[in-house]
């Protein structure tokens, strides 16, 4: 489940603990919770085998937004009721830290790097869901996605100043990787 909330400066006012302190005054303003998941434990690779279609859609996906955050180091993946499940994609998208270097065909062409993921052993399953999810990543889906996006979450990026501006580079960004050919698929 996913809810949106706002945080008061005042919710940093008392926490002792100076790291936690800072993290509370840096999420003043519009937050995106996330459903708690009791009781999950951190992927490790030997308490839960992954099913090779669903760890495919995981390289797939990660490739797709070039997410270089998923390896060994920082899996990214907790196992809650015997599903596996991402988090922490901030990583992901690399190319809106520049916008004014950025292109979306040079983008789309960025080949992505497995050797380090922690789910690479499974890369020979990528090529058989492709087809599947590139066809579920239509441009609906896509518009759909970034509407719900709020607008304060979208800083201005040179010469596109409001959001929904900034909404469509992404969009152009990520219709363009998903075009072939796709020398980013692993």
């Amino acid at each position: 489940m996913l809810v949106a909330l706002t945080l008061d400066a005042v919710i940093a006012k008392y926490e002792k603990d100076e790291e936690v302190q800072d993290l509370l005054t840096a999420s003043v303003g519009l937050n995106l919770g996330v459903d708690f998941l009791p009781g999950s434990f951190g992927f490790d690779g030997k308490s839960f085998a992954v099913e090779p279609g669903e760890a495919a859609r995981v390289l797939w996906l990660d490739a797709f937004t070039a997410n270089v955050d998923r390896t060994w180091r920082n899996p990214n993946l907790l196992v809650w009721h015997r599903r596996l499940w991402c988090y922490d994609h901030g990583a992901a998208l690399y190319f809106h830290h520049n916008w004014e270097r950025s292109e979306p065909e040079r983008f789309a062409a960025q080949p992505y790097r497995v050797d380090d993921h922690v789910l690479a052993r499974h890369i020979g399953g990528v090529a058989a869901v492709d087809a599947e999810l590139t066809a579920s990543v239509t441009p609906a889906a896509l518009d759909g996605a970034l509407a719900a996006v709020p607008d304060e979450w979208l800083e201005p990026a040179p010469g596109h100043a409001g959001p929904d501006e900034v909404r469509t580079l992404y969009r152009d960004h990520l219709a363009a990787r998903l075009a072939a050919p796709r020398r980013w698929l692993p």
